[in-house]
């Protein structure tokens, strides 16, 4: 939704300065004083604005459609495993801890105390997913995993002395093995 919000104010102020600009554009013919220096000066100034403008309005669209904070669109709400994570000094909380290759998880992310950093790492310590863990708001994370083995939790903000204690285990298991289908 932010996303949204902040995709179409940007249109509209780029609208307004595009205005803005050719108001001045338009305001600054009408004197013939400078004419015959002006007249070479204002071409080169319009195509460089139109030039700039677009640059500028590619690189908008671009860098804000990119934006990594989609929910998923492809998953039911049913087939989802949805996972209570609190964060408290120093330890982190999962209302449920069994995982498996292929299942969508959206991780309801929230603090009972200070603000934490949920980090989400795979075997080889590569951070794949993060949000904030703060008293009073919940933050969504959504992963499929993609392979099985121990994942970590880690905090991400410093939170006192005991931050560097603050981590958990998850162990991602294939669907077929260890008896369960």
């Amino acid at each position: 939704m932010y996303q949204s919000i902040a995709w179409y104010a940007t249109i509209f102020f780029v609208f307004l300065i595009a205005l803005a600009f050719s108001f001045v554009y338009g305001e600054s013919r009408r004197q013939k004083d400078y004419a015959p220096i002006q007249e070479k000066g204002y071409k080169i100034r319009k195509y460089y604005f139109i030039g700039l403008l677009a640059v500028m309005g590619f690189a908008s669209a671009v860098s804000l459609s990119r934006l990594p904070y989609h929910k998923p669109h492809v998953l039911a709400a049913e087939d989802m495993k949805v996972v209570d994570v609190k964060g408290y000094q120093f330890a982190w909380d999962l209302s449920e801890e069994n995982f498996y290759v292929g299942e969508p998880v959206q991780f309801r992310v929230t603090s009972k105390d200070v603000t934490h950093g949920f980090g989400l790492y795979d075997e080889n310590m590569h951070l794949i997913s993060q949000t904030q863990a703060m008293p009073g708001y919940t933050n969504d994370v959504y992963i499929t995993f993609k392979k099985p083995g121990t994942y970590k939790i880690l905090c991400l903000e410093y939170c006192s002395t005991g931050h560097h204690l603050m981590m958990k285990d998850i162990v991602v298991k294939e669907k077929g093995r260890m008896g369960h289908e």
